[in-house]
């Protein structure tokens, strides 16, 4: 089993995105895969309760097929930070919540398992906890999603040392392009490779461009993989393994 915690550096990074390509390249390696999102805040209403287009996006990709509570237990209305949705709802959005059915998702033992976070890694859940303490817990190893914009080599460099500090490995970034027309695109993705891949030690798992038509298979064209399975077949990848030994 592989399994990896996604985080991002912002909101609007392309979380998603890179989550259901990963998902796709696996399945192209003839792995079973899963994914969750624990909580998602800006759902619609439907006959069939609350659903958040992210989620149904995970979803789509999985193989075999989740029931949507399975990869989404707490679904939110409105598109406010979570835990502010969660308060107005009466929604206990704590670790204690959250871990149980992620846990679950984990122990199907499906061949590749990405659990998505919801903004960057320091979004806050109930009281003192934030949705990187839950990472903590399941102690996944984290992919980080850098949204390429303006300011993304100090939310890249930062949201790096926050993960590292809490004692959790980073297994590969994505580089994800945002603002298509950033000035001097190619000085600053050197930068990055720099900053998290020579000075960070984490493998870049691809760059991908605005797509017009961001499809999973369209993105899992540009992603490689690789680094995340050789891990795994090298000595497998169970919920302890992002905390370094």
């Amino acid at each position: 089993m592989t399994a990896y915690f996604l985080t991002g550096t912002d909101t609007d990074a392309g979380k998603t995105v890179i989550a259901t390509g990963l998902l796709a390249a696996a399945r192209r390696r003839g792995l079973t895969t899963a994914g969750g999102k624990p909580v998602a805040s800006g759902c619609e209403r439907t006959s069939a309760g609350l659903r958040n287009t992210d989620a149904l996006a995970i979803q789509a990709v999985c193989e075999p097929r989740l029931d949507y509570a399975a990869i989404n237990p707490v679904a939110l209305a409105p598109a406010i930070a979570p835990h502010i949705a969660a308060r107005e709802a009466g929604e206990p959005l704590t670790v204690a919540r959250l871990a149980p059915p992620m846990r679950s998702l984990l122990a199907d033992g499906s061949g590749f398992t990405v659990i998505e976070g919801a903004g960057g890694w320091r979004v806050p859940l109930a009281g003192n906890e934030s949705l990187s303490d839950l990472a903590r817990e399941l102690g996944l190893p984290v992919i980080l999603v850098v949204g390429v914009r303006l300011g993304a080599i100090n939310h890249a460099r930062l949201t790096l040392e926050a993960i590292q500090r809490d004692g959790l490995r980073v297994a590969g970034w994505v580089a994800n392009i945002v603002e298509a027309d950033m000035p001097r695109m190619e000085d600053n993705l050197d930068a990055l490779s720099y900053w998290l891949g020579e000075q960070g030690g984490v493998p870049c798992l691809g760059v991908v461009p605005r797509l017009t038509a961001p499809t999973p298979a369209a993105v899992a064209d540009l992603l490689d993989i690789d680094p995340l399975l050789s891990r795994s077949m090298a000595g497998g990848n169970n919920p302890q393994d992002g905390r370094p030994s």
